[in-house]
């Protein structure tokens, strides 16, 4: 039971870390967008294609702010561990879906199990992506 319990309280951590990352990123895309006319799609007369480097530029920014944020070369074993943990739970989660489907409406079932392997996919796109920043 106490384990039980420390993997739920870790995944709602996680989830609320995630929500915290979610909405700095969207205030970040929210603040480059401010000075955009919604009547047309051109921004400085250039088109879309003439602003590209402005709006590589404002991409950038967002990611190095991200990156400051994160600290991800510091806390790297402790995101590692977050996330081998998180994948632990999507296959007890996983099993415990395959073991409980009704035969007569298999259909949520199987969808629930491939919503959880597309999110075992994520984590492993995400594992992927601390192991390679510097």
């Amino acid at each position: 039971m106490k384990n039980e319990m420390m993997n739920v309280l870790l995944f709602v951590g996680i989830c609320f870390i995630l929500y915290i990352i979610y909405v700095s990123i969207q205030s970040c895309r929210r603040d480059g967008m401010t000075n955009r006319d919604s009547s047309d799609d051109s921004t400085s007369g250039n088109g879309i294609a003439g602003n590209a480097s402005a709006y590589a530029a404002t991409i950038k920014s967002a990611t190095i702010k991200s990156q400051d944020v994160l600290l991800i070369s510091k806390y790297r074993s402790e995101y590692e561990t977050v996330i081998l943990n998180l994948e632990d739970f999507i296959n007890n989660a996983m099993l415990k879906t395959a073991l409980t489907i009704d035969p007569d409406k298999p259909g949520p079932a199987f969808e629930t199990l491939a919503t959880m392997q597309q999110a075992k996919s994520a984590l492993d796109g995400i594992m992927k992506f601390v192991d390679s920043s510097k």
